[in-house]
C-alpha cells in the first residue's frame, strides 16, 4: 500500500463521522439560512464541514483546505484538500437520499485521491491514482450505452442559478428530452459523477459546476472509462464550470444535441 492509500483510509474515517452526523442530524429540526439566490445552507452542513476541517488538519498539518463554506485556508502552493462537506444540500433538507459527503486530495494541482460517501443513498466511491477506482467495492466501469436513444442522463438544474441559467438548462433538458430513453434532476455533483462510473447513470451535464462538488469524483469517473469535458469537447478542468459527463461512447452525440 501506497501513503496515498493510507491517507485515503484515514480520510475516510474522517469522512465516516461527518456522514454519521449528517444522518443523526436528519431526524431534528434544522436551521437553515439562505445563500445565492433561493440556495441553502443547514446547520448539518456546518456541523459537517467542522469535522472534516479538525480531521484533515489533523491528518495533514501542512495541507490547504478548500471548503464548500469555510472557504480557502492554510498554506498556498502546496498540497491541498478539496471537500464539501454537504453535497446535496437541499437534497438532504427535503428528507431526499441523494447527498455526499466529498474529499480530493491534490499535489501538484492533481487530484491523487478522491472520496465520495453517500450514506442515505447507500455509495461509496474511491479513487487513488494509478491504484484503485471503486464504487461500492468493485471496479469503477462505466456503462456500455451507445446511443441517447437509450441513455438516461442527469442534468443540473439548482436553486442558485440565473434567470438565463434556468433558461438555458430548460432548453437542454428540452433537446435531451426529445432524444433520450430518460432525464432525471438529481443535483449531487459527486453522487452523478460516481453512478455514472458504476455504470448506473450514462451521463450528466451541469453548465454551472463548482470545483467542490465535481473534484473528488471527476479522476474515478475517467479512471473508469468516462469523459467529463466542456462544451467544445476539450477536457474539463477543475474549475471549468460547464462539465459534460458521459461514459464516453455517447459524448459526440450528447455535445452535439446540446450545443447545436
Amino acid at each position: 500500500m501506497s501513503r496515498y492509500t493510507d491517507l485515503l483510509d484515514a480520510a475516510e474515517t474522517v469522512a465516516q463521522r461527518a456522514a454519521n452526523t449528517l444522518v443523526a442530524m436528519r431526524d431534528h429540526q434544522l436551521d437553515v439560512t439562505r445563500k445565492e439566490g433561493l440556495d441553502i445552507v443547514t446547520t448539518a452542513d456546518l456541523a459537517s464541514e467542522r469535522i472534516i476541517l479538525d480531521g484533515l488538519r489533523s491528518l495533514t498539518p501542512d495541507a490547504a483546505i478548500l471548503s464548500e463554506e469555510a472557504g480557502e485556508s492554510g498554506p498556498a502552493g502546496g498540497s491541498r484538500w478539496i471537500v464539501d462537506p454537504l453535497d446535496g444540500t437541499v437534497n438532504y433538507a427535503a428528507g431526499l437520499p441523494w447527498f455526499s459527503v466529498t474529499m480530493a486530495y491534490q499535489e501538484g494541482g492533481v487530484t491523487r485521491l478522491g472520496l465520495t460517501l453517500s450514506p442515505a443513498a447507500g455509495l461509496k466511491a474511491r479513487f487513488c491514482e494509478g491504484e484503485l477506482a471503486t464504487v461500492d467495492g468493485r471496479q469503477a466501469k462505466v456503462s456500455s450505452t451507445s446511443r441517447l436513444a437509450d441513455a438516461v442522463i442527469g442534468v443540473v438544474l439548482t436553486s442558485h442559478f440565473s434567470e438565463d441559467e434556468v433558461r438555458r438548462t430548460a432548453e437542454i433538458i428540452r433537446r435531451l428530452g426529445n432524444v433520450a430513453r430518460g432525464v432525471r434532476i438529481i443535483v449531487s455533483g459527486a453522487y452523478e459523477f460516481s453512478t455514472i462510473a458504476s455504470g448506473r447513470l450514462d451521463a450528466t451535464v451541469s453548465i454551472k459546476a463548482d470545483i467542490v462538488s465535481y473534484a473528488a469524483a471527476m479522476p474515478l469517473l475517467r479512471a473508469a472509462g468516462g469523459r467529463v469535458t466542456t462544451l467544445d469537447g476539450h477536457d474539463a478542468a477543475d474549475g471549468d464550470t460547464v462539465k459534460i459527463a458521459s461514459n464516453s461512447l455517447l459524448h459526440a452525440e450528447l455535445l452535439a444535441c446540446i450545443d447545436r
